[in-house]
């Protein structure tokens, strides 16, 4: 079986893009979670929080698409602070990609010199714009937000306070408005969804932008920079792959401030709703608590796996040599009970064996989708419970009376015996590297369970 077989493609309608844009502070995120319906992005009353896109799906009369949450554009402090440009940069793209623009001021504080230097970020986009006229809680407000913001040139601003949710309505029928007749969006194929995990600092939007081939994630050397997990889809041969940039889990949360907590979350979201996850590690420090922790939390999930040791040019230069092969015993030995997850070692920096990691992804999503004939499975089964019986019980025997495989992605298969108390833990993981010594199932998480025949003859009488 090739890499790419078990991948269902299938023809779908791509949502169109609608990005919230504007300065600090203003509510985008409030604005952005209000829209999707539920509390995706991070609020906090510290300016500049979001710093990197975040997607997410919405609906509104009969239309999915999907809102782009940005960080705040702050033109005064680009001239000083390098992540003050990086975030211009990302709310840049954001807008370019988008199919509707949604600019957001601030109604409560009035126009801001910084609103007409985005104006002019927005005109270059050549793309609708919806003005949105945020934090309209009081009547007076609400008076005064047509004359003042009406200079800004994108017709009368909708009053929305989304805090409270009055308003968002009225701007989601004039999102809609503007959206591109869905016959005029391109198609796309089933995505594979992609988490890349890991601790702070360890390289992981580095390594997402080396996939793609672009500064998609700002990259800094401070620990924790990016905070929400944010979404980039890309075309690898003919599939779809959405990549997942996650913010780093803090080991001790509290020690760092709501916001880090916060992003500790996304990223264990993130985990759930991804195929594969990429565990990013920094090859320099191996295996560290954090690291386990993280592969546990993937496997919780039954998700497939994969390890990535990053920064292999640096391990190079030690005086130290140690072989490819040495290090991957000592990071299965630290995590044995990921020991089937397959390893690689690169440099997202350099990209120097970049090129062999999106071949073996492929490889784990054919996995989660392997079938294994039942004859066949069945005769192996048979086959290793008669050369190494499990162990008795109180001087009773387990039976195995018949295997089947009930689902993939992943793998669940149920062992219909005499007695599932009989089955040890041991026996049960012997069992596991049976299927795995027989069938290639890298990378994947498989299932078993264990049902006594003569429960399900009284489901089925009953």
């Amino acid at each position: 079986m090739s890499s790419t077989e078990s991948i269902e493609v299938a023809a779908k309608v791509r949502p169109a893009t609608v990005a919230i844009v504007g300065r600090p502070n203003v509510g985008k995120s409030a604005l952005f979670n209000r829209l999707i319906g539920k509390r995706m992005a991070i609020v906090d009353d510290t300016p500049g929080v979001t710093r990197d896109r975040l997607y997410a799906l919405a609906e509104w009369r009969g239309r999915t698409f999907s809102v782009i949450d940005t960080a705040g554009i702050d033109p005064d402090a680009l001239g000083s602070d390098d992540m003050a440009r990086q975030t211009r940069a990302q709310a840049e793209i954001a807008a370019n990609d988008a199919d509707v623009i949604v600019f957001v001021v601030d109604a409560a504080a009035g126009l801001s010199p910084l609103d007409d230097d985005v104006v002019h970020i927005m005109r270059k986009t050549r793309r609708p714009v919806v003005l949105c006229a945020n934090k309209a809680e009081s009547d007076r407000v609400k008076r005064e937000i047509p004359g003042e913001f009406a200079r800004l040139g994108f017709g009368e601003p909708i009053a929305v306070s989304a805090l409270h949710g009055e308003g968002t309505g009225d701007l989601l029928d004039a999102i809609v408005d503007r959206l591109p007749a869905e016959t005029d969006l391109p198609l796309e194929a089933t995505e594979l969804a992609l988490a890349i995990v890991g601790r702070p600092n360890v390289g992981k939007s580095s390594l997402l932008n080396a996939l793609i081939g672009e500064d998609r994630s700002i990259v800094s050397n401070v620990p924790g920079t990016t905070r929400d997990a944010i979404d980039t889809l890309f075309q690898h041969d003919e599939h779809t792959i959405r990549l997942i940039d996650t913010a780093g889990v803090w080991r001790k949360t509290k020690h760092h401030g709501s916001i880090e907590y916060y992003a500790s979350l996304r990223s264990l979201g993130a985990i759930a709703r991804c195929d594969i996850a990429i565990l990013v590690i920094d090859t320099m420090q191996g295996i560290l608590d954090q690291d386990r922790r993280l592969a546990g939390m993937v496997l919780e999930e039954r998700k497939g796996l994969i390890v990535v040791g990053n920064k292999w040019d640096l391990a190079l230069q030690q005086d130290e040599e140690y072989s490819q092969s040495e290090l991957i015993d000592v990071i299965h030995e630290n995590m044995p009970f990921a020991s089937f997850a397959p390893v690689t070692f690169l440099s997202a920096l350099t990209k120097r064996r970049l090129n062999g990691l999106l071949p073996l992804v492929m490889r784990v999503a054919a996995n989660l989708d392997r079938r294994v004939p039942t004859p066949q499975l069945n005769g192996i089964v048979r086959d290793a419970v008669y050369a190494h019986p499990a162990p008795m019980r109180g001087g009773k025997p387990l039976r195995v009376y018949y295997v089947a495989q009930v689902a993939t992605h992943p793998p669940l298969f149920i062992f219909h015996c005499n007695d599932p108390d009989l089955v040890t833990p041991s026996y049960k993981r012997f069992l596991e590297n049976t299927l795995r010594a027989n069938y290639d199932f890298e990378g994947v998480p498989l299932g078993l369970e264990f049902r006594a025949r003569r429960d399900e003859d009284a489901e089925r009488k009953a």
